[in-house]
Formats: structure tokens, C-alpha cells, sequence
């Protein structure tokens, strides 16, 4: 009996399925960070396909926080509209969706200042990033607490928090991006503040019947000194502490390129170390493309939940051909697809 078909409830949402359409940019806005009718049809195609939860892209709290200037943003409630129609939409598509909120730090390419930790650049091809300080820091930490106010009135039905793949909270987590002489910075305790901080205060505005993720890189994969799957694991009991109910575990991204091997499911491991060591639902990612590999990480109980990214973008309805051959009739929005999952009569 297939397993990416059973349900599964975080607080008072439940999934139809354990497929999670992983966050992925799309570059398709304008310089407003408002929804425009392309958001809309990307997402709506792959709620239309069966997947039980949709994930935005990375939705900017400041717009300095940008990774680039099309990028969605919510630190404006006149941009609260535009994700209350993609919401409203993806649920009308018979799917539940999840918000993502995010500081580029210094991975933006926006035009001006870009901020981080400490002035060290991603690359020697990126610009140096001005170190915040500590009344920038707390602006930050309110941004994200006011963008979750805020994604109360979108209705999405979770809100992730991305502290993973280089971006700002994560270049505060590593020793590598992060040489901090005060409270944020130096040992792991005040390395690990800055999210500890912004989950207390986006958890004391979200609504308690709705799911809060994290989604962090279990390793840095960036050489010597860097963040390994064990610091991680002590982040990942903070998190449980402070009221995360999922962590989608991912690696790598606070260097330019992954010091490791790629392979299918190459991130798994660290998913399924965390979930048994901490004892909290997690999703994975990483080269998952195929139905069987999913099936083996939810039977391994590996994962709880299995982020898929390429594979949703080549073709938004997968999981009708996956339905198809695990002989399972999901329940679809618009009927007429599950001749996708069903014999080859024809039709009338």
C-alpha cells in the first residue's frame, strides 16, 4: 500500500498526501513583490496535479532582503492582496499551502546596500555585505514578526521560516559567514540567536492552529569549519522547544559550491538523523525524482513528508501518474483528470 498517499495533520491542517512542491524561485515579478497572473498559474498548475502541500517561493520581508528585485515580497500590506488570491486559489485547486519568508542577506542582487553578519562576501565575484548591527538586527526581527502578522490575512494555511542555502539566517548559524564579536555572534549559542529569536516572535503572532516550519541546511558542505549535521541537531531541539512543527532539512548553499557528492536522495540522511535524534516531523529534499525513492523514505521513516523541485517543474502532474500506478483514486479538484489515474475507456 503506498504511503505518499496517507494524510497527515500539523496542528489543525491536514494533508491529503506526503508530496510537498519544494520552494523554487521563479523570477516572474516586478519590482513591487506583488503576485501577478504568472504566480497564479505556476502554482494553481501543480495544486491541479495532486500535490498535498504547495510551498511559495521565498516571499522577502524588507525589500533589501530581496534576492532579486522580481522577487515576492510581504513587507507592505498592500501586498497581502495579491498572496490572498494565489492562496485562495491554490486552495480552490485542492491543494494547502505554505508561505515562506526570507532575508536574502548577502546573497541579494538588488541594487544598493545588502546586509549580513559580517563583511565577508559569498564570493569573490559578490559584493561585500555591510555588517548589521545590533538596531538593524532587532529591525529585522520585527520585519519577520510583521510579515507573519500579515500572512495571517493571505490565509495560507503554514508559514516557513528559510534559514537555510546561505541565505541570512543561515550566514548567521555558521562560523564560516559569521564573525561576530557580540551576542550574535562567537559561540554556537549566539550563532544560533538571531533565528532562535525570529521563530519566538513570528510563533507569538501565528496562529496556534497553524503549522510553523524551519527550513535549515543540516551542513554547510562549504570545507573546514563548517556547521556539521550535529550542531544542526541542537538547533533542531531549540526549534521543537519554541513551537516548530516541521523542519524541512535540506544542505549546503553557504558557499558557492557543495563540498559533497550529488545523488538521488543524497540529503535524506540528515532528514532521518534529526527526525530520530529530536523527535520531530521532518521533510527532505535532494535529486528526488522517482516514486519508488519516495515510497522507501517514507517507509524507512526517513521523512514525514517529501519535498519534490525539478521534477514538478518538467511536469506539474507527476503525481497523477504516480497515483496511476500505485492503483489510488486521489481526490481532484477538476474530475475529469483522474482518467490520468484510472484504465485508457474512453470517455464521453
Amino acid at each position: 500500500m503506498s504511503k505518499i498517499f496517507q494524510p497527515l495533520t500539523l496542528r489543525g491542517v491536514t494533508l491529503k498526501n506526503r508530496i510537498v512542491m519544494a520552494p523554487m524561485l521563479m523570477y516572474a515579478g516586478q519590482d513591487d513583490g506583488q503576485v501577478n497572473d504568472l504566480h497564479l498559474a505556476h502554482y494553481a498548475a501543480r495544486a491541479l496535479g495532486g500535490v498535498g502541500l504547495i510551498t511559495s517561493e521565498v516571499v522577502a520581508v524588507q525589500p533589501q532582503g530581496r534576492i532579486s528585485h522580481t522577487d515576492l515580497g510581504l513587507w507592505h500590506d498592500q501586498q497581502i492582496e495579491g498572496l490572498a488570491r494565489l492562496a485562495q486559489l491554490i486552495h480552490t485547486c485542492g491543494a494547502k499551502c505554505t508561505l515562506q519568508l526570507a532575508h536574502a542577506g548577502r546573497k541579494s542582487m538588488v541594487e544598493g546596500d545588502i546586509f549580513a553578519p559580517s563583511a565577508i562576501p559569498h564570493s569573490a565575484q559578490q559584493r561585500t555585505p555591510v555588517a548589521l548591527d545590533l538596531t538593524q538586527i532587532e529591525g529585522i526581527i520585527q520585519a519577520f514578526a510583521d510579515a507573519a502578522q500579515r500572512a495571517i490575512d493571505t490565509g495560507f494555511d503554514c508559514l516557513e521560516i528559510h534559514a537555510a542555502h546561505g541565505y541570512l539566517i543561515h550566514e548567521f548559524l555558521s562560523p564560516l559567514s559569521n564573525t561576530r564579536e557580540d551576542r550574535y555572534g562567537g559561540c554556537e549559542e549566539n550563532r544560533n540567536r538571531l533565528l532562535l529569536e525570529i521563530v519566538a516572535a513570528v510563533r507569538q503572532v501565528w496562529p496556534q492552529d497553524r503549522p510553523l516550519i524551519v527550513r535549515l541546511s543540516a551542513e554547510d558542505k562549504a570545507g573546514a569549519g563548517s556547521n556539521h549535521i550535529e550542531v544542526t541537531a541542537r538547533l533542531a531541539a531549540s526549534l521543537k522547544a519554541l513551537g516548530v512543527d516541521l523542519l524541512g532539512i535540506s544542505a549546503g548553499g553557504l558557499a558557492p559550491t557543495f563540498d559533497g557528492a550529488i545523488v538521488p536522495g543524497y540529503q535524506v540522511p540528515y532528514a532521518a538523523q534529526i527526525r530520530n535524534e529530536v523527535g520531530i516531523p521532518v521533510g527532505c529534499n535532494g535529486s528526488i525524482t522517482s516514486s519508488e525513492l519516495v515510497e522507501s523514505i517514507l517507509f524507512s521513516e526517513s521523512a514525514d513528508l517529501v519535498y519534490i523541485g525539478r521534477e514538478l517543474l518538467r511536469n506539474p502532474f507527476w503525481l497523477l501518474g504516480v497515483a496511476r500506478n500505485a492503483g489510488v483514486e486521489p481526490a481532484l479538484a477538476i474530475p475529469t483528470y483522474a482518467r490520468a489515474t484510472g484504465p485508457y475507456e474512453r470517455g464521453h
